[in-house]
């Protein structure tokens, strides 16, 4: 694989995301994306690595596949990884780390494959082993065929380097970015999580109105490879931010995590967007102004307190918003189906189950409140 030469880029995605995470690839120009099982394929240059990891929201990570062979012994195993043109892609100065996964294969034994790329990679690079590099290599071998892929993010990409606040059961930034987009979100209406916690589902909603690119705040893996380009970069990186006159809106019971939301929105850069409030559900208001969309992520059986418990949490939030919010849509996340029914709100299908924290969410949606 040369620089110049297209090559097949993975966006990983939350299990049952993988099309959402597509419309917004196909959304930001990306050529010809294909779902699968646990992320996106297309085939690009380093510079749409670069803007993958820039403007994506849904991924979690961006891997450059630089090598596919068939391997059945160690040794074909490390003679083939020999063969790929490492010196074009790392650098001799950059420590490198490699893992590997095995299935259904001939080379069953995970750390000695690890340990024959990373041998291999070495000799021709010279660049050095370090278990904590921040450049990985991931080599996944099933049913015998070979994957070498470099991961281009390092950190995963839902750190976008402004939360430094995290509350109860929180949702990542990437899967708060992919319900918005499975709600049919663009940035054109007010938002309001009437539940908030640390804020994720406001900010990235005031994000995406103000045209932010999500990881504008913070660093990439690929800027230590040997393809990376920093005048190319900084053109990419260059402030494409607009003016909104929408606000966002965010309440919650607890004090503590209306403070710690309002200093991630503070640091995310969209304070001024953003409007944060202590209060119970029942006390919601309808803000001024046009209809939106409520979203809000409340707790679960499982994970917080006892399904029990919460019907009654479930019905408050429903009556208040049936009679204070008419014209708004609503997306509600949870793992029961008897707990989403309990609001008596008018919720179509629910849509795909979603891996959350070792649980299965869905999202439920309504349209516009009567």
């Amino acid at each position: 694989m040369t620089p110049a030469r297209a090559f097949e880029i993975f966006l990983t995605a939350p299990p049952g995301l993988e099309l959402a995470l597509k419309d917004e690839a196909l959304a930001l120009g990306f050529s010809k994306p294909k779902a699968m099982p646990g992320g996106v394929r297309f085939r690009g240059k380093w510079t749409d690595v670069w803007r993958a990891n820039l403007l994506l929201r849904g991924t979690g990570r961006v891997l450059a596949r630089v090598a596919r062979f068939q391997a059945m012994h160690l040794e074909r195993l490390e003679a083939q990884t020999r063969e790929v043109d490492w010196n074009a892609l790392l650098r001799a100065d950059v420590p490198v780390t490699v893992e590997a996964t095995c299935r259904k294969s001939k080379i069953h034994h995970q750390g000695a494959a690890a340990e024959r790329v990373a041998c291999a990679i070495e000799e021709v690079t010279g660049a050095p082993m370090n278990g904590d590099a921040a450049i990985r290599i991931q080599l996944r071998i099933e049913d015998n065929q070979c994957t070498l892929s470099i991961d281009t993010s390092g950190e995963l990409l839902h750190k976008r380097g402004y939360k430094t606040f995290v509350g109860k059961a929180a949702m990542r930034e990437t899967m708060a970015a992919l319900f918005l987009r499975q709600c049919g979100y663009d940035g054109s209406e007010p938002v309001l999580d009437p539940m908030c916690g640390s804020g994720t589902f406001v900010i990235e909603a005031a994000q995406i109105a103000a045209n932010l690119a999500p990881g504008h705040a913070r660093h990439f893996a690929f800027e230590r490879l040997a393809t990376f380009d920093a005048d190319i970069w900084d053109d990419l990186r260059t402030d494409r931010s607009r003016v909104t006159p929408l606000r966002f809106y965010g309440s919650d019971r607890d004090a503590g995590a209306i403070r710690g939301a309002s200093e991630n929105a503070e640091r995310a850069g969209v304070a001024h967007l953003t409007r944060f409030e202590t209060h119970a559900v029942s006390d919601l208001q309808r803000p001024n102004g046009p209809p939106g969309l409520v979203i809000v992520n409340p707790p679960y059986g499982a994970r917080i307190g006892t399904s029990k418990q919460l019907f009654g949490l479930y019905g408050s939030l429903g009556k208040t918003l049936k009679e204070r919010f008419r014209g708004w849509r609503v997306g509600l996340i949870t793992t029961e189906a008897g707990l989403a029914r309990a609001t008596t709100l008018p919720f179509e299908d629910p849509g795909p189950s979603v891996a959350h924290g070792g649980l299965k969410v869905q999202l439920w949606q309504t349209g516009p409140l009567p």
